[in-house]
């Protein structure tokens, strides 16, 4: 029996490695004596780097901008190629970065990613893979593009604040310090959202409770993002207010699009494609995927619904292995999915659960390698 684990991440708990190689030892230690393959996966958020990676690359690490400012280290991968550079925004501009009393949309900023593109850039790179996803941001990208030599001035010809509260100072765009290389680079963007850029499913109406607005901030911050791209149209002649996908990572896909071009592409399949997934599949008898939280949201283009309905076209079914379930099965299994299996065994905190992770999807994996053997 040959079985493919690959898992996403479990949001601040395990990384997509750390899910498969536990699922791995609970799968061996139920005695299946199947062929295990490890396949991390991801959607362009959280572990898109690690999974870009898997199948050779090097990591190179540098010193960014958090979304405060702070300086930290952050990575980009060069993969085998030599020239394409994936860059992960949720490693220099994530969510996971801040505590919870230091959400801000109004104030943290994206430049970090954007020092991230630079050193890639520097580093030689002419095809760029750009993760979307966990980001803590609803900046429109201004702070990335601040990063690549963008200047946005306020009405003094000053640099205007960071984060979303500095949209509405724009009055002007001096794209004239990006570097002429962008020119000749290939850009792909890896997103598993299909929201505007603006309006009732945009960045900040749909993410922005996410990153700690209130309904009456998610309004302001609407308007900030309208007034920025507005601006964007005015003076650069780029539209993308209703770019399909433009709402991803808090509009940062919009404002790299309207700058340096470029294309937005589904991160699962991107990833499936680089790891050799269908190759892969020819030989399976069983894909074993899973996330931290299934729901609905699941559904729209997310990494576990990506490897198990590619798996359903060539005949190998799929499990998942979950942190937890909410919403109905039959929606998942309609989705191509056989069966969804929460690791939740008794009543537990989520701080417990987070905690524990680890041991009780190697517990999940152990149960399911038993009912494999009947």
């Amino acid at each position: 029996m040959k079985v493919i684990v690959a898992p996403g991440a479990f949001k601040h708990s395990l990384s997509a490695n750390e899910v498969a190689a536990a699922i791995a030892k609970g799968l061996g230690r139920s005695g299946l004596g199947a062929d295990i393959v490890q396949m991390p996966i991801a959607d362009g958020g959280n572990g898109t780097l690690d999974a870009f990676l898997a199948s050779g690359g090097k990591r190179i690490d540098i010193q960014v901008l958090d979304p405060l400012r702070r300086e930290i280290t952050a990575s980009y991968g060069l993969l085998d190629d030599g020239k394409t550079a994936v860059i992960e925004m949720a490693l220099a501009s994530g969510i996971e970065l801040l505590a919870d009393e230091e959400l801000d949309p109004f104030v943290v900023t994206t430049f970090g990613t954007g020092q991230l593109m630079q050193a890639a850039l520097d580093g030689g790179a002419t095809r760029f893979i750009i993760g979307m996803g966990g980001s803590a941001t609803v900046d429109g990208g201004a702070g990335c593009l601040q990063a690549l030599g963008v200047q946005l001035l306020d009405q003094h010809g000053n640099s205007i604040e960071s984060g979303d509260g500095g949209l509405a100072q724009v009055t002007t765009i001096d794209a004239g310090g990006l570097d002429s290389r962008w020119q000749d680079v290939e850009i792909i963007i890896a997103s598993d959202v299909e929201n505007p850029t603006l309006g009732e499913q945009g960045a900040a109406a749909v993410f922005g409770p996410q990153k700690g607005a209130s309904p009456e901030q998610v309004i302001t911050l609407e308007n900030n993002l309208r007034h920025f791209f507005e601006q964007v149209n005015s003076q650069i002649g780029i539209d993308v207010r209703q770019l399909v996908g433009g709402g991803a990572a808090g509009a940062l896909s919009a404002g790299l699009i309207a700058f340096l071009g470029g294309q937005i592409e589904s991160g699962i399949d991107l990833i499936l494609q680089q790891n050799q997934f269908v190759e892969q599949l020819t030989y399976a008898d069983l894909v074993i995927t899973g996330e931290g939280q299934m729901d609905e949201q699941t559904i729209g283009g997310k990494g576990p619904i990506g490897a198990a309905k590619l798996a359903k076209t060539h005949g190998v079914p799929t499990i998942a292995i979950v942190g937890g379930l909410n919403a109905p099965d039959e929606l998942f299994h309609d989705a191509g999915l056989q069966a969804v299996l929460p690791i939740i065994t008794k009543p537990m905190s989520l701080p417990e659960a987070i905690q524990s992770a680890e041991q009780l999807v190697e517990a999940a994996a152990l149960r399911l390698g038993y009912l494999l053997q009947i």
